[in-house]
């Protein structure tokens, strides 16, 4: 399965808070999420057999889990109900205020075998919000996921969480299915 580690959101409210269009929590929790090491999380998913791991800095959640299937020779699915969100990103998002490098990120959009479908879902834009100081994706044996997310949590990452796996590809072209 794949755990990822942190909320994403970060591009999208450091867009809004040049806009002025955040409140100050949203701002502090995405601060305070960015000085949050992945030292920690790296050892511990180690330690419950993680197979392949990536951080998720500019290229956004799906460029990275992206660069995991294309290594791999994979396919991979992310539940969008699933990945953890910073509060306030989803409503940034929503309000079409997005960082300015998600157009470069969009085209990624391409790797998407279900395309046409996911974009409907509000979590959608936000796969490709670049990340300053992201969480870590990892694969994890479907074995060790429910104690490796509580033994994450237990080391501070409280929104770690299973938000997909990986499965057979089935097109090289598109390799990631997002589930809504």
């Amino acid at each position: 399965v794949l755990v990822l580690t942190k909320p994403i959101g970060t591009g999208t409210l450091m867009a809004a808070h040049a806009r002025l269009r955040t409140k100050g929590r949203w701002i502090d929790a995405a601060l305070a999420s960015m000085q949050i090491s992945p030292r920690e999380a790296a050892t511990c998913l180690r330690a419950h057999g993680a197979t392949a791991c990536t951080d998720v800095t500019g290229f956004g959640l799906l460029g990275h889990a992206l660069e995991m299937a294309q290594a791999s020779g994979a396919g991979v699915v992310l539940h969008l109900a699933s990945i953890p969100l910073l509060d306030g990103a989803l409503e940034m998002a929503q309000a079409g205020i997005l960082s300015s490098l998600q157009p470069a990120n969009i085209r990624l959009r391409r790797a998407i075998a279900n395309q046409p479908e996911a974009a409907a879902h509000p979590v959608y834009p936000l796969v490709f919000d670049p990340q300053t100081a992201g969480g870590l994706l990892a694969s994890v044996p479907a074995t060790q996921a429910q104690a490796c997310v509580a033994a994450l949590r237990e080391c501070g990452y409280a929104h770690a969480t299973v938000i997909g796996e990986v499965v057979a590809a089935s097109s090289p072209e598109a390799p990631v299915h997002l589930l809504t």
